[in-house]
């Protein structure tokens, strides 16, 4: 079981490490050539309102409720059924999304008010950014079909073309960013138009796949098929379960609009910073886990199914954790590394850096939500993260009030910083509640050997620790050298990290067997 889980989510984290990748190589040209000002403030404005619905609808409530039902039809039904489902769900959601996208870009001012309120007193930047979202926003459209194109993919089984899918973006705005921007009066309009192809790119790529399932459908209307009425009685409070994260990460740039210019692109580029580790990890594994899941529940194994949630939590720690100190220990140099050319000064990567620390700090936290919220879709129950997600939500409010404003009214330099705190701290909260509900339904209950593999990991982790702070160099220094000597010694860095935290961790008994499953799943059969 454990074994076959791992496969795929190597097979996930490798697919989206050549999509992370391809992102900070198009976040590096995107610093380079436009620096953080108020130009790519309005981009990234325009780009978050359609990503952020993305992560909310598409990947987020969306997927969330259609695989467990897919995964269902697809044990329990014939495969004429599950191309009905199907055809009904892609009919239904491509025809809302047409009627929301056409209604956005008709009500694109008002929507920037919404999303960036501090733009409104800058009439440039607020026009910028609704020129821009007019263009961006339907990439909502073209990327929940993706997502649902997607969603069937992964249930059955086809998990690298999902991965790699977002490729294209990266691609298609990295080509408009070198090729396109010249063409424009204002040339950061170009990124939007990147985001509209990306969409189309990314829909193309996956349909071939569907085709060679037997499961590219035409699209039909299906309000009333009882599938349906499932996904969206699911979705509803899944909306707020599943992305709770980038809720807050919203409110971060809501708040962050009113502060000085250039916030608004320092919490991007270090969010994207986590995004890296989450993505190739946490998200991958939150992937593979949920139609596993979701098979276990429809078979009505508890116990495989809370055994699988244990292998999922130990990989989190075993990850999340040194990726996380790390993070924090290496922001600044690694923001040098990748950005710090151009138009993106030393200022901004002392900025940047900040808020890099304070979302790498809530790392982990984030990585649990996205494995622990699996272990409650898969059941089919979107209410309990809801009410967790609520709460978190507040506790989110509460501590940007709490860290900002004191620092805004003291003059406190990098009151966004506070924001990405407040994040972090949140995250964690969320995934606390979700954990306790977990174990007191009897859903989850914890394997044996959870004392001694943390203390393995924490040992591991502070020896890791202790050898960055000796090795890494002074701020001065990678800010004073190119960019060879910055990838080199950075490379060198991590290298170093990873080398130091895998021989301790054999050093202290973790073996090979255990992490790629094998000793756990033995164990909990008892075969050991």
């Amino acid at each position: 079981m454990s074994g076959g889980l791992l496969r795929s989510t190597a097979t996930v984290g490798a697919a989206t490490l050549i999509s992370r990748i391809l992102g900070f190589v198009r976040d590096v040209v995107i610093a380079r050539l436009f620096g953080a000002g108020a130009g790519t403030d309005a981009f990234f404005v325009a780009f978050k309102i359609p990503n952020f619905l993305r992560r909310l609808f598409a990947e987020g409530a969306f997927s969330q409720a259609f695989v467990p039902v897919l995964s269902e039809y697809k044990t329990l039904r014939s495969q004429a059924e599950v191309r009905l489902l199907v055809a009904a769900v892609s009919g239904t959601l491509g025809a809302i999304l047409m009627l929301v996208t056409l209604l956005a870009v008709l009500a694109a001012r008002p929507l920037v008010s919404v999303f960036a309120p501090g733009f409104v007193g800058d009439e440039e930047k607020f026009a910028l950014t609704a020129e821009m979202l007019r263009l961006t926003f339907p990439y909502l459209l073209l990327i929940s079909l993706t997502a649902l194109s997607g969603g069937v993919l992964n249930t059955y089984g086809r998990f690298a073309i999902p991965a790699l899918t977002p490729v294209w973006l990266n691609l298609a705005l990295i080509a408009a960013a070198l090729w396109l921007s010249p063409q424009f009066e204002v040339p950061v309009v170009a990124l939007a138009w990147g985001v509209l192809l990306a969409g189309v790119l990314q829909l193309a790529f996956q349909i071939p796949f569907l085709y060679r399932l037997g499961l590219l459908c035409w699209p039909r209307w299906g309000w009333q098929d009882s599938g349906v009425q499932r996904i969206l009685k699911l979705m509803l409070p899944a909306i707020f379960g599943s992305s709770v994260a980038q809720i807050n990460l919203l409110f971060d740039t809501i708040i962050a609009s009113f502060l000085i210019t250039g916030s608004v692109s320092w919490l991007y580029y270090s969010d994207r910073l986590v995004e890296f580790p989450l993505g190739v990890f946490g998200i991958a594994l939150a992937t593979v886990i949920l139609p596993s899941l979701s098979q276990r529940h429809a078979e009505a194994d508890p116990q495989a199914f809370s055994r699988t949630l244990d292998w999922a939590l130990r990989w989190v720690l075993l990850i999340g954790l040194p990726a996380s100190l790390g993070l924090m220990v290496l922001a600044a140099p690694v923001l040098a590394t990748l950005f710090q050319y151009g138009e993106f000064g030393h200022h901004d990567v002392n900025m940047a850096a900040l808020s890099l620390m304070a979302y790498s700090l809530g790392l982990l936290g984030f990585m649990l939500v996205k494995v622990l919220a699996p272990g409650f879709f898969a059941r089919q129950d979107t209410r309990t993260p809801v009410r967790f997600g609520i709460y978190s939500m507040g506790i989110n409010m509460l501590l940007n009030l709490l860290f900002v404003l004191p620092m805004v009214w003291m003059g406190i330099n990098g009151p966004h910083a506070g924001l990405a705190l407040a994040t972090a701290l949140a995250a964690f909260s969320n995934a606390l509640l979700l954990f306790l509900r977990l174990r007191r339904d009897g859903v989850y209950q914890a394997q044996p050997g959870w004392g001694r593999f943390s203390l393995q990991v924490l040992i591991a982790n502070l020896l890791m620790l202790a050898l960055l702070f000796w090795l890494n160099p002074p701020l001065a220094d990678w800010l004073a050298w190119g960019a060879g000597q910055r990838a080199s010694t950075l490379a060198g860095l991590v290298g170093a990290a990873i080398f130091i935290y895998i021989a301790v961790l054999l050093a202290v008994g973790i073996r090979p067997a255990m992490l790629t499953g094998r000793g756990i799943t033995r164990r909990h059969q008892g075969q050991d």
